[in-house]
């Protein structure tokens, strides 16, 4: 659940819906889906191996499968990204924070697109309600962290996940019961191939990595923590498929809605704060306050995550207490996201740097450790539980002909066309 929280965050809500309206519909469902299959799902397998069998931190695991090397340096880098994103995310959980608040008192009721779009530029423009915002989300998340593992982490993935489920599973019937969504419906079932091009590819497969946490050192670090018993086959797989389900149900929650109210499906990244707040103002106060409360907790689920990379690092390298880790990291994230959210130049480099390099050089670089300098065997033995997983067994070819050739093909693909 923890893994699977990590992954269902903004970026299934946000990100995913407007990228599919922006490359065609069900054509780039079927892309992102072949992608994470493909690609995404065996680098998430890779991270996990390392995570498993070092029991350590990604600076830790690291020292131990390539000490002296030059990939070493990946573990001091894996940090840094996790950070980064905790920083600059923790401004977009405060924008969501702030709007479901807003949800809360009826704000939303009777706006028009003019007025959300207004909204929207005065709370991002304005100096302190973004700060204040922030601050909220980061000592909500730093509180979860601080609480541990298993009280804090576990226990809120396991009770928030699936209530997050049936939170979008209620939008969803009503978005598709409304007046006109049946044209939303068809975009998200019937592909249009022609829309289709390289662009959008690459954008599947970097939607995949973003949406998995990959390259980052989370999916690592969380595999630390697994018991011997625990399955890294199975573990993998099932935290793709609740990513990808709720990937796809968000897009059935909102494209519907979209089109009954004949809005464009390319709204853009703008959609969920500047066009969504009126059409699901319009739906009752009900939905408003379900959709952003699901935001907010599956911002949470993901902050937690890139947090707890920091935290481990803390704790395992350098001994400090976890609270006091905790304590730390959410102080130096706050002022690094005061700069995000002051100044959308700072926003955008960090956004584009861990989406384009150091998640890339991240997957990469765990690839290439677990396909060209562990032994097979010891792999093999990871993959499969020590021999007692049949359906590991037999994946595991296809699995490890992917880690070792497709995957670091497909990651120099990706960080070419996007630094292109």
């Amino acid at each position: 659940m923890a893994l699977a929280g990590s992954a269902i965050g903004l970026g299934n809500i946000w990100r995913f819906p407007y990228m599919v309206g922006q490359h065609g519909g069900a054509a780039f469902i079927i892309i992102y889906i072949l992608c994470s299959i493909i690609i995404a799902l065996p680098v998430f397998f890779a991270e996990s191996l390392l995570g498993k069998t070092t029991g350590s931190d990604t600076i830790g695991a690291l020292k131990k499968t390539v000490p002296d090397s030059p990939l070493m340096a990946e573990g001091g880098l894996a940090v840094l990204a996790a950070f980064v994103i905790v920083s600059f995310y923790s401004v977009v959980g405060g924008w969501s924070f702030d709007y479901f608040i807003r949800s809360c008192t009826g704000s939303f009721q009777g706006l028009q697109i003019t007025e959300a779009s207004q909204t929207f530029k005065a709370m991002t423009d304005s100096v302190w309600q973004p700060l204040g915002s922030l601050a909220v989300f980061l000592s909500l998340s730093g509180i979860i962290v601080a609480a541990g593992v298993d009280k804090g982490i576990g226990l809120f993935s396991k009770v928030m996940m699936p209530v997050l489920f049936i939170m979008i599973l209620l939008i969803v019937i009503r978005s598709v019961s409304l007046p006109g969504a049946s044209a939303g419906i068809e975009y998200l079932v019937k592909p249009d191939f022609s829309k289709i091009d390289g662009r959008a590819i690459a954008d599947a497969l970097g939607q995949s990595f973003f949406s998995l946490s990959l390259g980052v050192g989370c999916v690592l670090t969380y595999s630390s923590y697994m018991r011997k018993e625990e399955n890294v086959f199975y573990s993998g797989i099932w935290t793709a498929i609740f990513d990808t389900v709720f990937a796809v149900l968000a897009g059935f929650a909102i494209m519907p809605a979209v089109f009954a109210a004949g809005l464009p499906a390319a709204a853009g990244p703008s959609l969920v704060y500047e066009t969504l707040p009126v059409i699901f103002s319009q739906m009752g106060p009900v939905v408003p306050f379900l959709f952003f409360l699901a935001i907010l907790i599956a911002a949470l689920t993901s902050s937690i995550s890139m947090m707890e990379v920091c935290v481990a690092w803390m704790v395992d390298q350098k001994k400090f207490r976890r609270g006091t880790a905790t304590l730390c990291i959410c102080c130096l994230a706050f002022i690094l996201g005061c700069a995000c959210a002051l100044f959308p130049k700072v926003f955008n480099t960090c956004d584009f740097l861990t989406s384009n390099v150091f998640m890339m050089i991240g997957s990469f670089v765990f690839v290439i450790v677990v396909a060209w300098k562990l032994p097979k065997v010891d792999v093999r033995t990871q993959f499969t539980n020590y021999g007692t997983s049949k359906a590991a067994k037999v994946a595991f070819p296809v699995v490890w002909f992917s880690i070792k050739w497709l995957c670091p093909i497909a990651i120099v693909a990706i960080a070419i066309t996007n630094l292109l």
